[in-house]
């Protein structure tokens, strides 16, 4: 029997499951999972068009299962794994969370934080960016190649 090895691939393989849930539901395929101490203890996928709600974000609903599952507010000691460059508002969550360290696959040039030029994440918190990029980008770009057919 092998040991699991957890990576951040491995991770970000799980996120990407997510993101496949929010494909098959015709929503924006991007998914995130929480892990805290090499264990997910929260997954999320885009649920915008499901709940009629532009905030139902992969993240935000990881956010909430994550502080639930917890019983707490902050997530100092958790990683956010996410398949697209988390927009401003997610960052902002994630500054609230005080998430320990966020690691996403593919920018996102249009509406990634980043394009603010400014760091809007809690001081403290490590970023990670192209983790299965490939692979989450592809997702995304066969799923607005087929919205426009």
């Amino acid at each position: 029997m092998s040991e699991i090895i957890f990576t951040d691939e491995y991770f970000m393989k799980e996120a990407l499951k997510e993101a496949h849930k929010a494909f098959d539901a015709k929503e924006v395929p991007i998914g995130a999972v929480i892990v805290s101490n090499n264990k997910i203890i929260a997954r999320g996928h885009n649920l915008t068009e499901t709940l009629n709600d532009p905030t139902a974000h992969a993240e935000m609903q990881a956010f909430t299962a994550a502080t639930e599952y917890l019983g707490a507010k902050y997530l100092n000691d958790c990683v956010l794994y996410v398949t697209l460059e988390p927009c401003t508002m997610c960052a902002g969550a994630a500054y609230w969370s005080q998430i320990g360290k966020i690691v996403f696959a593919a920018t996102d040039e249009k509406r990634g934080y980043q394009k603010l030029k400014t760091n809007i994440l809690h001081p403290k918190t490590e970023v990670v960016s192209g983790v299965l990029e490939n692979e989450c980008s592809i997702l995304i770009k066969d799923f607005f190649k087929a919205k426009r057919m």
